[in-house]
């Protein structure tokens, strides 16, 4: 089960990315850092921040978006501005890209990438939390 996290935590995290993550993730984050999130038909186990507060929070955080990220850039095929956010398990991705217009901005909708497949990935809608 998810935990809420703190602001700190989330601005912590988008300071090691050099980048701001969208206003619907940091919202979801703060309210279930990591846990289940439903887009296109699958279910998608959103990364978390690293969250280091206590034994509790440590451990439950310990699939976050920071080393999913990094290890994701090492592999073929994975786009290198790329911030991984969401794996359905199976080598797919939810990534959040550059905003083409403003390149220090993420776009608020998130792509899906797909493994092992040489296409572009596809951005796609996500539900919004309360």
């Amino acid at each position: 089960m998810a935990l809420p996290t703190t602001e700190s935590f989330v601005a912590a995290a988008e300071d090691q990315l050099g980048l701001a993550l969208p206003p619907w993730l940091r919202v979801r984050l703060m309210q279930a850092n990591g846990g289940t999130l439903e887009a296109e038909g699958e279910y998608w186990e959103l990364f978390s921040v690293p969250d280091t507060r206590d034994r509790k929070h440590i451990t439950r955080s310990a699939t976050h978006i920071l080393g999913e990220t990094a290890a994701a850039r090492e592999w073929t095929g994975f786009p290198p501005q790329a911030i991984a956010i969401a794996s359905n398990g199976g080598g797919d991705y939810l990534i959040l890209l550059p905003d083409e217009q403003a390149p220090s901005r993420l776009h608020d909708r998130p792509f899906i990438w797909l493994h092992g497949v040489d296409e572009a990935p596809v951005q796609i809608d996500v539900p919004m939390p309360p």
